[in-house]
């Protein structure tokens, strides 16, 4: 298989990469495990390509997968307002890697975590 199975079934690995990826989205940057990270980066990644198609559709494929949490979100004035995570990678997240084609996260090692030794990273977006 092409995944990584994250000692979880299958229904809990959902729920998992769906908790990081709408994290992700609403904070853009995480800090987790290197093996969470790297599978959250295909997840991410599939989810901003459907933001920059921006039709129905799509977003209703994105409205199935991204929890609805709510994400403050400031413009350009600085006035803070309360949007839900799909609307924040519709309005504000895909509009900015409109001329990317793909690679739209980055990997970076922070170092062991202190209880088990697990290598952490921070996975944001570019």
């Amino acid at each position: 298989m092409s995944y990584r199975k994250l000692g979880r079934t299958s229904s809990q690995r959902k729920a998992l990469l769906r908790d990081l990826s709408t994290d992700l989205i609403i904070n853009e940057r995480i800090q987790t495990t290197e093996t969470r990270a790297k599978e959250l980066r295909s997840v991410v990644e599939k989810m901003i390509t459907l933001g920059k198609r921006g039709d129905l559709h799509a977003r209703r494929q994105a409205a199935e997968f991204i929890r609805r949490e709510v994400a403050i979100v400031t413009d350009e004035e600085g006035n803070e307002e309360e949007v839900y995570a799909l609307q924040k990678l519709f309005d504000d997240i895909a509009p900015r890697y409109a001329e990317r084609q793909g690679g739209y996260t980055r990997i970076m090692k922070v170092g062991p975590r202190r209880g088990d030794a697990a290598p952490m990273v921070i996975i944001e977006l570019v």
